[in-house]
């Protein structure tokens, strides 16, 4: 007797992509579905932004220590915009003056907690947002632990005043301009990771209906050819 040999490929052989394609899905995937492509993490982009505010704080309150007089401002648009040095104990445009140790813990606080969300991070925006409250706080909290009267209670450099609002500094302004940012993107769905909240229901009806594939029969196809012979065979 002639033995047959079994040509079939085999589920591990080049011969079969639909195996190789099946193998070489993601967990999760199926087959022939397009795979989402992560953005990547932004904690650079964060620590980037972090960093020039910090250095642009530190520079400019150098700059008014050195050439500003307390009680003496400098006019620069008449009295809408002046440099006026001012030694701030509480937090951002002179509030909580009497709990300077206080703020001091809540800026560290902010500090490690920012750096700790960043890790994560995937959003451009979110960086951004978070990179200027980041870079806000260490320039504040610097001035916290490193000048007079002491550690855990120094005063804030602050030497810019426009109109009636409280005189403040480059990081009083980072803060609240990154924090009004993180707000608004809260606002308008963008999530931390990149992703934006509804975004995914909208791709989903976007989708065009998969269009089945011909050359397989179907299940219904194949059980009336069953029936068609089986008829034929009791004839």
């Amino acid at each position: 007797m002639i033995g047959v040999s079994d040509d079939r490929p085999t589920e591990e052989s080049p011969e079969n992509p639909a195996a190789t394609a099946d193998s070489a899905a993601p967990d999760g995937a199926a087959a022939g579905e397009p795979t989402a492509t992560r953005p990547p993490l932004r904690l650079k982009i964060l620590l980037l932004v972090a960093v020039v505010l910090y250095g642009l704080d530190l520079l400019t309150k150098t700059i008014a220590v050195a050439n500003l007089t307390p009680g003496d401002p400098v006019e620069i648009i008449g009295d809408l915009v002046r440099l006026s040095l001012v030694r701030n104990p509480g937090a951002a445009f002179s509030m909580a003056t009497g709990m300077t140790w206080l703020l001091t813990l809540v800026a560290a606080a902010v500090v490690i907690g920012v750096i700790r969300i960043g890790s994560t991070l995937r959003s451009l925006w979110w960086a951004i947002g978070l990179g200027m409250v980041l870079g806000g706080a260490l320039g504040n909290l610097t001035d916290r632990i490193f000048r007079s009267p002491g550690p855990l209670q120094g005063h804030v450099v602050d030497f810019v005043a426009v109109g009636w609002w409280p005189v403040f500094n480059v990081a009083d302004s980072a803060i609240v301009c990154g924090a009004i940012l993180l707000v608004v993107l809260t606002v308008f769905g963008f999530e931390p990771d990149g992703t934006r909240l509804g975004r995914e229901e909208e791709i989903e009806i976007d989708q065009p209906a998969a269009k089945p594939d011909l050359a397989k029969p179907t299940e219904d196809a194949t059980g009336a050819d069953d029936e068609r012979t089986g008829r034929g065979n009791a004839a």
